[in-house]
Protein backbone atom coordinates (compact mmCIF):
# COMPACT_ATOMS: atom_id res chain seq x y z
CA UNK A 1 0.00 0.00 0.00
CA UNK A 2 0.73 3.78 -0.86
CA UNK A 3 1.41 4.97 2.40
CA UNK A 4 1.53 9.07 2.98
CA UNK A 5 4.18 10.42 5.74
CA UNK A 6 1.51 10.83 8.45
CA UNK A 7 0.96 6.82 8.04
CA UNK A 8 5.23 6.27 8.18
CA UNK A 9 5.67 8.05 10.86
CA UNK A 10 2.58 6.49 12.46
CA UNK A 11 4.34 2.75 11.71
CA UNK A 12 7.21 3.40 13.19
CA UNK A 13 5.57 4.06 16.59
CA UNK A 14 6.27 7.74 16.83
CA UNK A 15 2.40 8.48 17.55
CA UNK A 16 2.27 5.42 20.01
CA UNK A 17 2.32 1.59 20.03
CA UNK A 18 -1.79 1.67 19.70
CA UNK A 19 -1.86 3.64 16.34
CA UNK A 20 1.37 1.58 15.31
CA UNK A 21 -0.58 -1.52 15.63
CA UNK A 22 -3.76 -0.61 14.33
CA UNK A 23 -2.57 0.95 11.02
CA UNK A 24 -0.46 -2.79 10.60
CA UNK A 25 -3.67 -4.34 10.99
CA UNK A 26 -4.95 -1.86 8.83
CA UNK A 27 -2.69 -2.26 6.42
CA UNK A 28 -2.82 -6.42 6.23
CA UNK A 29 -6.87 -5.65 5.33
CA UNK A 30 -5.47 -3.35 2.63
CA UNK A 31 -3.40 -5.70 0.89
CA UNK A 32 -6.28 -8.69 1.71
CA UNK A 33 -8.15 -6.37 -0.06
CA UNK A 34 -6.13 -5.19 -3.12
CA UNK A 35 -6.25 -1.67 -1.66
CA UNK A 36 -3.63 0.92 -3.28
CA UNK A 37 -4.10 3.04 -0.23
CA UNK A 38 -6.04 4.52 2.62
CA UNK A 39 -8.35 7.19 2.81
CA UNK A 40 -9.47 9.44 5.86
CA UNK A 41 -12.64 8.84 7.84
CA UNK A 42 -14.71 11.27 9.62
CA UNK A 43 -17.06 8.89 11.83
CA UNK A 44 -16.62 5.61 13.03
CA UNK A 45 -19.63 3.25 14.16
CA UNK A 46 -18.15 -0.18 16.03
CA UNK A 47 -20.00 -3.21 18.07
CA UNK A 48 -18.97 -3.59 21.39
CA UNK A 49 -20.96 -5.59 23.65
CA UNK A 50 -19.54 -8.74 25.10
CA UNK A 51 -22.34 -11.43 23.85
CA UNK A 52 -20.61 -10.74 19.74
CA UNK A 53 -16.89 -10.09 21.36
CA UNK A 54 -16.86 -12.96 24.24
CA UNK A 55 -14.10 -12.91 26.26
CA UNK A 56 -11.35 -12.64 24.18
CA UNK A 57 -12.58 -9.49 22.25
CA UNK A 58 -13.07 -8.24 25.80
CA UNK A 59 -9.31 -9.06 26.54
CA UNK A 60 -8.71 -7.47 22.94
CA UNK A 61 -10.36 -3.92 23.52
CA UNK A 62 -9.07 -3.77 27.82
CA UNK A 63 -4.95 -4.59 26.42
CA UNK A 64 -5.55 -1.61 23.52
CA UNK A 65 -6.90 0.52 26.15
CA UNK A 66 -3.75 -0.38 28.72
CA UNK A 67 -1.56 0.73 25.76
CA UNK A 68 -3.25 4.09 25.08
CA UNK A 69 -5.68 3.86 22.43
CA UNK A 70 -7.67 6.63 21.88
CA UNK A 71 -10.33 7.50 19.28
CA UNK A 72 -9.09 10.14 17.51
CA UNK A 73 -12.60 10.34 15.36
CA UNK A 74 -15.99 10.72 16.87
CA UNK A 75 -17.06 6.85 17.47
CA UNK A 76 -19.97 5.24 18.43
CA UNK A 77 -21.29 1.77 19.58
CA UNK A 78 -23.87 -0.11 18.14
CA UNK A 79 -26.62 -1.82 20.18
CA UNK A 80 -25.56 -3.97 23.20
CA UNK A 81 -27.13 -6.88 24.83
CA UNK A 82 -27.85 -5.90 27.77
CA UNK A 83 -30.64 -3.48 29.32
CA UNK A 84 -29.11 -3.02 33.00
CA UNK A 85 -32.98 -2.07 34.25
CA UNK A 86 -33.95 -5.63 33.19
CA UNK A 87 -30.98 -8.21 33.90
CA UNK A 88 -33.12 -9.99 36.57
CA UNK A 89 -36.78 -9.75 34.96
CA UNK A 90 -34.94 -11.30 31.80
CA UNK A 91 -33.09 -14.04 34.32
CA UNK A 92 -29.74 -12.82 32.49
CA UNK A 93 -26.52 -13.95 33.30
CA UNK A 94 -25.09 -11.40 36.51
CA UNK A 95 -21.74 -12.44 35.54
CA UNK A 96 -21.73 -11.29 31.81
CA UNK A 97 -23.96 -8.18 32.62
CA UNK A 98 -20.82 -7.06 34.77
CA UNK A 99 -18.62 -7.82 31.90
CA UNK A 100 -20.77 -5.59 29.99
CA UNK A 101 -20.56 -2.98 32.33
CA UNK A 102 -16.52 -3.50 32.62
CA UNK A 103 -16.80 -3.44 28.81
CA UNK A 104 -18.57 0.01 28.39
CA UNK A 105 -15.81 1.49 31.01
CA UNK A 106 -13.09 -0.19 28.60
CA UNK A 107 -14.71 1.89 25.74
CA UNK A 108 -15.08 5.13 27.84
CA UNK A 109 -11.75 5.04 28.41
CA UNK A 110 -10.77 4.83 24.47
CA UNK A 111 -12.98 7.85 24.33
CA UNK A 112 -15.52 5.49 22.50
CA UNK A 113 -19.13 7.51 23.05
CA UNK A 114 -20.99 4.50 24.39
CA UNK A 115 -24.67 5.28 22.62
CA UNK A 116 -25.29 1.70 22.07
CA UNK A 117 -27.75 2.06 18.91
CA UNK A 118 -28.40 0.43 15.41
CA UNK A 119 -29.60 3.76 14.10
CA UNK A 120 -26.98 6.24 15.02
CA UNK A 121 -28.13 7.40 11.31
CA UNK A 122 -31.10 8.81 12.41
CA UNK A 123 -30.22 9.82 15.88
CA UNK A 124 -26.87 10.45 16.01
CA UNK A 125 -25.07 11.50 12.87
CA UNK A 126 -25.87 12.20 9.12
CA UNK A 127 -22.81 11.72 6.59
CA UNK A 128 -23.18 13.76 3.64
CA UNK A 129 -22.68 12.63 0.23
CA UNK A 130 -19.24 11.12 -0.99
CA UNK A 131 -17.85 11.13 2.44
CA UNK A 132 -16.09 8.35 4.02
CA UNK A 133 -16.89 6.84 7.38
CA UNK A 134 -16.17 3.45 8.70
CA UNK A 135 -19.07 1.72 10.03
CA UNK A 136 -19.63 -1.58 11.91
CA UNK A 137 -23.29 -2.72 11.71
CA UNK A 138 -24.98 -3.89 8.06
CA UNK A 139 -27.50 -1.71 8.51
CA UNK A 140 -25.56 1.21 9.23
CA UNK A 141 -23.48 0.74 6.33
CA UNK A 142 -26.03 0.20 3.78
CA UNK A 143 -27.89 3.24 4.76
CA UNK A 144 -25.27 5.59 5.10
CA UNK A 145 -23.96 3.68 1.26
CA UNK A 146 -27.59 4.04 -0.08
CA UNK A 147 -29.50 6.83 1.58
CA UNK A 148 -26.39 9.66 2.16
CA UNK A 149 -24.30 8.63 -0.40
CA UNK A 150 -21.43 8.27 1.99
CA UNK A 151 -19.30 5.37 1.54
CA UNK A 152 -18.22 2.83 4.28
CA UNK A 153 -17.73 -1.00 3.82
CA UNK A 154 -18.53 -3.21 6.86
CA UNK A 155 -16.03 -2.69 9.39
CA UNK A 156 -15.49 -5.26 11.82
CA UNK A 157 -14.74 -4.53 15.70
CA UNK A 158 -11.31 -4.45 15.48
CA UNK A 159 -11.63 -2.79 12.13
CA UNK A 160 -13.61 0.18 12.84
CA UNK A 161 -11.33 0.68 16.52
CA UNK A 162 -8.51 0.73 14.19
CA UNK A 163 -9.87 3.22 11.71
CA UNK A 164 -11.11 5.29 14.92
CA UNK A 165 -7.74 5.33 16.30
CA UNK A 166 -5.75 6.23 13.03
CA UNK A 167 -8.80 8.20 11.49
CA UNK A 168 -8.42 6.15 8.27
CA UNK A 169 -9.77 3.36 6.40
CA UNK A 170 -8.07 0.72 3.71
CA UNK A 171 -9.79 2.00 0.59
CA UNK A 172 -11.50 -1.02 -1.23
CA UNK A 173 -15.45 -1.85 -1.61
CA UNK A 174 -17.67 0.78 -1.73
CA UNK A 175 -15.18 3.67 -0.73
CA UNK A 176 -14.31 3.21 -5.09
CA UNK A 177 -16.43 4.33 -7.49
CA UNK A 178 -16.67 1.52 -9.37
CA UNK A 179 -18.46 -0.72 -6.29
CA UNK A 180 -20.96 1.66 -6.14
CA UNK A 181 -22.71 0.97 -9.76
CA UNK A 182 -26.08 -1.00 -9.92
CA UNK A 183 -26.16 -4.29 -10.86
CA UNK A 184 -29.74 -5.65 -10.95
CA UNK A 185 -33.02 -3.63 -11.70
CA UNK A 186 -35.81 -3.84 -9.31
CA UNK A 187 -39.39 -3.14 -10.74
CA UNK A 188 -41.79 -2.11 -7.62
CA UNK A 189 -45.65 -2.78 -8.49
CA UNK A 190 -46.87 -3.04 -5.29
CA UNK A 191 -48.59 -0.92 -2.96
CA UNK A 192 -45.55 -1.39 -0.26
CA UNK A 193 -47.82 0.79 2.85
CA UNK A 194 -45.66 -0.84 5.49
CA UNK A 195 -42.86 -1.04 7.04
CA UNK A 196 -42.90 -4.78 6.78
CA UNK A 197 -43.68 -4.66 3.39
CA UNK A 198 -40.21 -3.09 2.63
CA UNK A 199 -38.81 -5.75 4.52
CA UNK A 200 -40.41 -7.99 2.47
CA UNK A 201 -39.05 -6.55 -1.34
CA UNK A 202 -35.32 -6.81 0.85
CA UNK A 203 -36.54 -10.57 1.55
CA UNK A 204 -37.28 -10.96 -2.03
CA UNK A 205 -34.47 -9.18 -3.92
CA UNK A 206 -31.24 -10.04 -1.23
CA UNK A 207 -32.75 -14.20 -1.27
CA UNK A 208 -32.06 -14.09 -4.94
CA UNK A 209 -29.02 -12.24 -5.38
CA UNK A 210 -26.68 -13.33 -2.25
CA UNK A 211 -23.80 -10.76 -3.32
CA UNK A 212 -21.95 -8.29 -1.22
CA UNK A 213 -21.06 -6.42 -4.68
CA UNK A 214 -24.69 -6.71 -6.16
CA UNK A 215 -26.31 -3.33 -6.16
CA UNK A 216 -30.11 -3.08 -6.84
CA UNK A 217 -31.99 -0.65 -8.65
CA UNK A 218 -35.15 -0.01 -7.58
CA UNK A 219 -37.80 1.94 -10.06
CA UNK A 220 -41.64 2.70 -10.36
CA UNK A 221 -42.11 3.52 -7.01
CA UNK A 222 -45.62 4.58 -6.19
CA UNK A 223 -44.75 6.56 -3.33
CA UNK A 224 -41.26 8.28 -1.45
CA UNK A 225 -40.60 6.05 0.80
CA UNK A 226 -40.02 7.35 4.71
CA UNK A 227 -36.84 7.01 5.93
CA UNK A 228 -38.10 4.50 8.71
CA UNK A 229 -39.46 2.24 5.25
CA UNK A 230 -36.08 2.60 3.53
CA UNK A 231 -34.45 1.64 7.00
CA UNK A 232 -36.40 -1.89 6.69
CA UNK A 233 -35.82 -2.44 3.20
CA UNK A 234 -31.64 -1.85 3.65
CA UNK A 235 -31.50 -3.82 6.87
CA UNK A 236 -33.53 -6.67 5.02
CA UNK A 237 -31.31 -6.83 1.81
CA UNK A 238 -28.32 -6.57 3.75
CA UNK A 239 -29.56 -9.43 5.91
CA UNK A 240 -31.11 -12.19 3.28
CA UNK A 241 -27.92 -10.44 0.85
CA UNK A 242 -25.45 -9.38 2.80
CA UNK A 243 -25.46 -6.65 0.53
CA UNK A 244 -23.70 -3.19 1.31
CA UNK A 245 -25.87 -0.38 -1.16
CA UNK A 246 -28.83 0.21 -3.37
CA UNK A 247 -30.46 2.77 -5.28
CA UNK A 248 -33.87 4.40 -5.97
CA UNK A 249 -34.24 6.29 -8.65
CA UNK A 250 -35.65 9.70 -7.94
CA UNK A 251 -34.77 9.08 -4.15
CA UNK A 252 -30.89 8.40 -3.29
CA UNK A 253 -28.48 10.63 -3.94
CA UNK A 254 -26.20 8.76 -6.71
CA UNK A 255 -29.53 7.64 -9.11
CA UNK A 256 -31.24 10.93 -9.85
CA UNK A 257 -32.31 8.72 -13.38
CA UNK A 258 -31.92 5.02 -13.97
CA UNK A 259 -29.27 5.56 -16.33
CA UNK A 260 -27.28 7.65 -13.80
CA UNK A 261 -27.95 4.38 -11.08
CA UNK A 262 -26.49 2.09 -13.53
CA UNK A 263 -23.41 4.35 -14.22
CA UNK A 264 -22.33 2.37 -17.68
CA UNK A 265 -23.39 -0.86 -16.19
CA UNK A 266 -26.34 -3.14 -18.02
CA UNK A 267 -28.44 -4.56 -15.22
CA UNK A 268 -27.49 -8.18 -15.27
CA UNK A 269 -30.78 -9.61 -13.62
CA UNK A 270 -34.58 -7.71 -14.15
CA UNK A 271 -37.10 -8.22 -11.13
CA UNK A 272 -40.56 -7.26 -10.90
CA UNK A 273 -42.29 -6.97 -7.48
CA UNK A 274 -46.00 -6.74 -7.22
CA UNK A 275 -48.45 -6.84 -4.53
CA UNK A 276 -49.31 -10.49 -5.00
CA UNK A 277 -45.29 -11.18 -4.62
CA UNK A 278 -45.25 -9.49 -0.92
CA UNK A 279 -48.80 -11.66 -0.06
CA UNK A 280 -46.69 -14.94 -1.01
CA UNK A 281 -44.02 -13.78 1.38
CA UNK A 282 -46.33 -13.29 4.46
CA UNK A 283 -47.84 -16.38 3.60
CA UNK A 284 -45.04 -18.74 3.41
CA UNK A 285 -44.39 -18.13 7.59
CA UNK A 286 -46.44 -20.82 9.37
CA UNK A 287 -47.25 -21.22 12.93
CA UNK A 288 -46.93 -24.83 13.24
CA UNK A 289 -49.76 -24.49 15.48
CA UNK A 290 -47.91 -23.09 18.60
CA UNK A 291 -49.21 -20.27 20.44
CA UNK A 292 -48.43 -16.98 19.23
CA UNK A 293 -47.24 -15.13 22.43
CA UNK A 294 -44.38 -13.26 22.02
CA UNK A 295 -44.27 -10.03 19.48
CA UNK A 296 -41.06 -8.21 19.16
CA UNK A 297 -39.98 -4.84 17.46
CA UNK A 298 -36.66 -4.61 17.31
CA UNK A 299 -33.59 -5.58 14.72
CA UNK A 300 -33.33 -2.42 13.67
CA UNK A 301 -34.75 -0.06 17.08
CA UNK A 302 -37.32 1.99 16.66
CA UNK A 303 -37.35 5.60 15.59
CA UNK A 304 -39.10 7.95 17.59
CA UNK A 305 -41.60 8.23 14.68
CA UNK A 306 -42.41 4.15 15.08
CA UNK A 307 -42.32 4.54 18.34
CA UNK A 308 -45.61 6.97 18.08
CA UNK A 309 -47.14 4.57 15.51
CA UNK A 310 -47.13 1.88 18.42
CA UNK A 311 -48.12 4.20 21.18
CA UNK A 312 -51.30 5.18 18.89
CA UNK A 313 -52.21 1.24 17.93
CA UNK A 314 -51.54 0.36 21.86
CA UNK A 315 -53.16 3.33 23.84
CA UNK A 316 -56.09 2.01 25.45
CA UNK A 317 -55.27 -1.69 25.01
CA UNK A 318 -53.99 -4.40 26.59
CA UNK A 319 -51.60 -7.05 25.66
CA UNK A 320 -53.08 -10.63 26.16
CA UNK A 321 -52.08 -12.30 29.71
CA UNK A 322 -49.13 -14.78 29.00
CA UNK A 323 -48.50 -13.08 25.87
CA UNK A 324 -45.27 -10.42 25.68
CA UNK A 325 -44.56 -7.95 23.41
CA UNK A 326 -40.82 -6.44 23.33
CA UNK A 327 -39.72 -3.11 22.31
CA UNK A 328 -36.22 -1.90 21.22
CA UNK A 329 -34.76 1.55 21.03
CA UNK A 330 -31.70 3.72 21.60
CA UNK A 331 -32.18 5.46 25.08
CA UNK A 332 -32.53 9.22 23.28
CA UNK A 333 -35.56 7.67 21.46
CA UNK A 334 -36.94 6.45 24.80
CA UNK A 335 -36.34 9.56 26.56
CA UNK A 336 -38.70 11.72 24.08
CA UNK A 337 -41.11 8.60 23.80
CA UNK A 338 -41.12 9.48 28.08
CA UNK A 339 -41.92 13.05 27.31
CA UNK A 340 -44.26 12.75 24.57
CA UNK A 341 -46.13 10.02 26.19
CA UNK A 342 -45.61 8.18 24.04
CA UNK A 343 -43.80 5.17 26.23
CA UNK A 344 -46.75 5.51 29.04
CA UNK A 345 -49.23 4.42 26.80
CA UNK A 346 -47.14 1.42 25.45
CA UNK A 347 -46.37 0.23 28.80
CA UNK A 348 -49.70 0.46 30.22
CA UNK A 349 -50.73 -1.41 27.30
CA UNK A 350 -48.22 -4.02 28.73
CA UNK A 351 -45.60 -3.80 26.48
CA UNK A 352 -41.68 -3.75 27.45
CA UNK A 353 -39.35 -1.27 25.91
CA UNK A 354 -35.84 -2.03 26.34
CA UNK A 355 -33.32 0.47 26.40
CA UNK A 356 -29.80 -0.14 23.90
CA UNK A 357 -30.47 -3.20 22.50
CA UNK A 358 -31.55 -5.54 20.13
CA UNK A 359 -33.61 -8.66 20.82
CA UNK A 360 -31.34 -10.79 18.76
CA UNK A 361 -28.20 -10.07 20.48
CA UNK A 362 -29.78 -10.25 23.88
CA UNK A 363 -27.21 -12.30 26.10
CA UNK A 364 -29.41 -15.46 26.88
CA UNK A 365 -32.03 -14.98 24.58
CA UNK A 366 -31.80 -18.99 23.34
CA UNK A 367 -32.39 -19.67 26.89
CA UNK A 368 -35.11 -17.18 27.01
CA UNK A 369 -36.70 -18.74 24.49
CA UNK A 370 -37.03 -22.36 26.24
CA UNK A 371 -37.95 -20.88 29.65
CA UNK A 372 -40.67 -18.82 28.76
CA UNK A 373 -42.11 -21.32 26.13
CA UNK A 374 -41.72 -19.00 22.98
CA UNK A 375 -41.77 -21.18 19.88
CA UNK A 376 -42.99 -18.32 17.39
CA UNK A 377 -41.73 -15.07 17.35
CA UNK A 378 -43.43 -12.43 15.59
CA UNK A 379 -42.42 -9.16 14.11
CA UNK A 380 -42.67 -6.28 11.29
CA UNK A 381 -39.10 -6.82 11.04
CA UNK A 382 -38.17 -9.20 7.80
CA UNK A 383 -34.30 -8.22 8.87
CA UNK A 384 -35.30 -9.87 12.78
CA UNK A 385 -37.48 -12.92 11.22
CA UNK A 386 -34.02 -13.92 9.16
CA UNK A 387 -31.41 -13.64 11.65
CA UNK A 388 -32.91 -14.64 15.36
CA UNK A 389 -33.71 -18.16 13.55
CA UNK A 390 -30.47 -18.98 14.85
CA UNK A 391 -31.71 -18.86 18.25
CA UNK A 392 -34.04 -21.63 17.16
CA UNK A 393 -37.13 -19.36 16.93
CA UNK A 394 -39.57 -19.61 14.51
CA UNK A 395 -40.12 -16.41 12.75
CA UNK A 396 -43.48 -14.76 11.37
CA UNK A 397 -43.20 -11.50 9.53
CA UNK A 398 -46.28 -9.66 9.51
CA UNK A 399 -47.53 -6.29 9.41
CA UNK A 400 -47.29 -3.25 12.23
CA UNK A 401 -51.22 -3.39 12.80
CA UNK A 402 -51.32 -7.44 12.50
CA UNK A 403 -48.41 -7.61 14.64
CA UNK A 404 -49.84 -5.49 17.59
CA UNK A 405 -53.40 -7.74 16.55
CA UNK A 406 -51.79 -10.58 17.68
CA UNK A 407 -49.73 -9.31 20.72
CA UNK A 408 -53.74 -8.10 22.04
CA UNK A 409 -55.53 -11.62 20.96
CA UNK A 410 -52.76 -14.26 20.80
CA UNK A 411 -54.51 -14.78 17.23
CA UNK A 412 -53.21 -14.30 13.43
CA UNK A 413 -55.88 -13.39 10.57
CA UNK A 414 -53.65 -14.52 7.43
CA UNK A 415 -54.89 -13.06 3.77
CA UNK A 416 -56.46 -10.07 5.10
CA UNK A 417 -54.51 -7.17 3.57
CA UNK A 418 -54.88 -4.60 6.66
CA UNK A 419 -55.85 -0.92 6.13
CA UNK A 420 -52.66 1.60 5.76
CA UNK A 421 -50.70 1.91 9.01
CA UNK A 422 -51.07 5.77 10.21
CA UNK A 423 -48.28 7.72 9.09
CA UNK A 424 -46.30 9.36 11.97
Amino acid sequence: MQLTAEEKRMLKGEMGLAAREALAQQIEVGKFFGARRFVPVSNVHMMGDIEVMGDSGKSFLERMAQIGAKCIRNTTTNARCFDFDYVARLKQDAGEAEKEKQLISCLRRMDVITADTCINYQTLYQPHMGEHVAWGDTGTVIYANSVFGARSNFESGPAALAAAITGRTPEYGFHLDRHRKGTLQVNLKADLDDFADWGAVGKIVGSAHQDYFAVPVFSGIKRRPSADQLKHLGAALASYGSMGMFHMVGVTPEAPTLKAAFGGNKPNATITITNRDIERVYAGYNTHGNPLNLVVFSGPQQSLFEMKVLAGLLDGKKIKQGSQLFITTSNGVKSAAKELDYLGKIEAAGATVLEGVCFYILQNVAQMRVQNGWSNLVTNSAKLANIIGAHKFNTILRRTQDCIAIALTGEDRPGKRPGKVRRA
